[in-house]
């Protein structure tokens, strides 16, 4: 059945086989500056302003100017000499013949003319050079990303997890998100993470990530049938990562494990069990809500044991320690197995944060 459902999954075009240039738009490095589009309509409104400046200029001293027909020079004229000036044409319909104009041409049309050409050239080059640059980007990080960490799915779930880890310090940089709906994907980038559009189910979409160099996976999908397929999918292309599954219901956790995934939560019922805890006490409720933020209050974490510490009990620490990990297998206190602290062991315990 797995290498059946495989199969299916690996069905279609493969993207890790595209060039990077075809990846822009389905694969997006966050940009450090304002959106393209804001910068273009900016730097359109500075051309109109400039040329309505010059065109100012030119009406201001429109006795200083000939026209070919022999008119006067209106505001309509005015302001297309000064089209015509600041992009270069200059039909000669209508020219500067005093002194004073042709002065004002050299010390004012002429700077705001080179503005003019500086301002469009560099709008149209970023705009035709985008997408090599973004391009350029995609290579670049695919090249260098390593021990990363996949979140599949910025639901809430999915951006809460996000959260979490950016107040545990994890750098932005160092987090993908996969999704189906660009919107999300949109906000996703907005808060510097990259961002890969597509169904995670597809091993190719995974692959796009860095799947098989990241250290962590989460999988926060809204199905727990659509949470099977990409676990087993992203164990398949990551043996080695640990993969961290969501589910709503408690009767699909082993699936979950089946599929590969090394830890489970089920949703559903951890907030039923906070839900009947708030009826009684709701202060124990909100002391987990408490643990379980890590920007203010208290936080679980974990450390290495420190040198004078070994070969006491985790009982008689400085800190409060919930549990012991030995192994990669954890024990509570309490448990024989960790009446003394050893130099390879990790201690969970409660810190305040700031500390």
């Amino acid at each position: 059945m797995a290498g059946r459902l495989r199969t299916r999954l690996n069905n279609g075009d493969t993207l890790t086989d595209r060039p990077d240039f075809a990846l822009v738009g389905v694969l997006r490095v966050p940009e450090l500056q304002s959106s393209p589009w804001r910068a273009i309509y900016r730097r359109v409104l500075i051309a109109l302003g400039a040329l309505f400046l010059a065109a100012a200029v030119v009406y201001i001293d429109r006795d200083g100017y000939s026209d070919s027909q022999g008119d006067g020079v209106s505001m309509l004229d005015a302001l297309y000499y000064a089209t015509v000036s600041l992009s270069t044409t200059g039909y000669g319909d209508i020219a500067p013949v005093t002194p004073s104009a042709r002065l004002v041409n050299i010390l004012v049309i002429t700077p705001l003319r080179i503005f003019f050409l500086i301002l469009l050239v560099g709008t149209t080059l970023a705009v035709l050079t985008e997408r090599s640059r973004q391009a350029f980007k995609i290579q670049r990080w695919r090249r260098r990303v390593r021990n990363h960490t996949v979140v599949i799915g910025f639901g809430t779930k999915g951006r809460t997890a996000v959260d979490a880890m950016i107040g545990d310090g994890v750098p932005a940089s160092e987090i993908v998100v996969v999704d189906t709906d660009q919107a999300v994907l949109d906000t996703a980038s907005s808060m510097g993470l990259v961002t890969v559009h597509g169904s995670a189910t597809k091993s190719d979409v995974l692959r796009l990530t860095g799947a098989q160099h990241a250290a962590a996976i989460i999988v926060a999908t809204n199905r727990d049938d659509t949470a099977v397929l990409v676990t087993l999918t992203a164990r398949e292309i990551a043996p080695k990562a640990k993969i961290v599954a969501a589910i709503r219901e408690a009767e699909n956790t082993h699936l979950l494990r089946q599929s590969g995934a090394d830890s489970v939560v089920v949703s559903s019922e951890t907030a039923g069990r906070l839900l009947g805890i708030a009826t009684s006490t709701p202060s124990v409720v909100e002391m987990i809500e408490d643990l379980l933020t890590p920007e203010a209050g208290f936080a679980i974490a974990e450390r290495e044991v420190e040198r004078d510490e070994v070969g006491g009990s985790p009982r008689h620490l400085t800190d409060i320690v919930l549990g012991v990990v030995r192994g990669g297998k954890l024990f509570r206190i309490g448990a024989p197995e960790v009446d003394a602290v050893e130099a390879d062991d990790r201690l969970l315990y409660i810190r305040r944060v700031g500390e």
